[in-house]
């Protein structure tokens, strides 16, 4: 089954996605420009593989609902979020709105 809602971040309204899978679920919040995804996301593999896209993209790991998502600190990033202010450490919440 797959959800999509949009959400309020700081008056700018992003995506949210929850897919759910068999013995997992996938979680994403999206704007236009970038992303903050559960523990699914391969972070090496955009800094490494696709660096070239500068894709801006953060992870946050433990995370089983789109509002934990939010709250919990990122714990990486790839260069493209990395040069727009978003690191590690930092709330989804916070990250997300520095991706409008």
């Amino acid at each position: 089954m797959m959800r999509m809602e949009p959400i309020d971040i700081e008056g700018r309204t992003a995506l949210a996605i929850e897919v759910k899978l068999p013995k997992t679920t996938l979680l994403v919040v999206t704007t236009d420009k970038g992303y903050i995804m559960c523990g699914a996301l391969d972070v090496g593999l955009l800094n490494e593989r696709l660096r070239e896209r500068g894709i801006i993209a953060a992870r946050a790991t433990g995370v089983k609902t789109i509002d934990e998502l939010l709250e919990a600190p990122l714990e990486s990033v790839t260069y493209g979020a990395d040069a727009i202010g978003v690191v590690p450490g930092m709330r989804g919440r916070d990250a997300v709105a520095r991706m409008f």
